[in-house]
């Protein structure tokens, strides 16, 4: 079991990787089609993953159950990714950061028809806040690059996500983090090779740009390898919610690197409504940072 700190670090990592990755993917695509950008991350990813996976010493077992872990798992990566990449032409990458902080709503939706987890009124009013700042930056948004597909795409893919945080834990599969990593990596690589027949009349017949590459690599090293291998420990050592809660630390960070960085304007009514939309987050998780705190004072009292 890693220690707190560890996976304080852990988390804060995770946290700053998927801030940044937004901007990554829509950089990517900037001069190469989406999914060939998506599988393009994945191919790079896998030699580099195995390497990883030696050089750490770990093993890659392919029983049963691990290989069905290693689905799950990719239900995350390409599941997920597949939306949102295609996302990238209706939604900048601040608001697609913003849509992922809809993952713990996601999750807690999954737990309550699924696995019949009680969510109590603050939740539901959370959720509905939510909801209605999501709304406003879909009116508010019309005109600039936030339109109503990428809107839909985006739920899809954070409902593939949320869904995949579930179905791990379900399988719960005795492996190392480094190894579910990389399983993953390989079923959603074999995955992008099967869908290459059908975007071939969109294959790259140029060398991407600067940007683009630039994009992909930090897609393939800190986003498919770094943020996964510290998704995958955290998956193994907090609750579903919890993990959810780093997507709702992203998405404000995700904005101010998309407008310094890649000159994303979002209009006064969006902005808007990514506030009412955070609000009904922290609504939703009120009950829970409150529980958190007494915990924290009574565990700092007795020490």
């Amino acid at each position: 079991m890693p220690s707190k700190s560890n996976i304080i670090v852990t988390y804060a990592l995770l946290v700053f990787i998927w801030s940044t990755t937004p901007l990554a993917i829509v950089w990517s695509v900037a001069d190469l089609y989406p999914l060939w950008s998506l599988a393009f991350r994945f191919f790079l990813a896998l030699p580099l993953a195995v390497c990883l996976l030696f050089l750490f010493k770990a093993k890659l077992p392919l029983d049963g159950r691990s290989i069905h872990s290693y689905i799950a798992g990719a239900c995350s990566f390409i599941g997920s990714q597949i939306f949102t990449y295609a996302a990238t032409n209706y939604l900048s990458s601040g608001i697609i950061a913003l849509m992922f902080g809809l993952a713990p709503i996601m999750a807690g939706l999954i737990g309550h028809f699924a696995f019949q987890m009680k969510l109590h009124r603050l939740q539901w009013l959370g959720m509905l806040i939510a909801l209605v700042g999501l709304g406003i930056i879909c009116v508010g948004g019309n005109n600039q690059h936030v339109q109503p597909m990428g809107i839909v795409l985006m739920l899809i893919s954070v409902f593939v996500y949320s869904a995949s945080i579930y179905w791990i834990k379900q399988v719960n599969a005795p492996l190392e983090s480094m190894s579910q990593a990389t399983g993953s990596i390989v079923v959603s690589s074999v995955f992008a090779l099967g869908m290459l027949p059908f975007i071939w009349q969109h294959a790259p017949d140029h060398m991407p740009n600067t940007q683009s590459l630039i994009g992909l690599v930090y897609a393939v090293i800190m986003a498919s390898l770094l943020a996964m291998f510290c998704y995958f420990k955290l998956v193994k050592n907090v609750k579903a919610t919890t993990l959810s809660l780093t997507t709702v630390m992203t998405p404000m960070i995700a904005m101010i690197v998309g407008a310094l960085l890649n000159n994303e304007k979002l209009t006064l009514m969006v902005l808007f409504g990514a506030v009412i939309l955070l609000f009904g987050l922290f609504v939703y998780f009120y009950k829970d940072l409150k529980a958190n705190r007494k915990l924290t004072r009574k565990v700092n009292a007795i020490r």
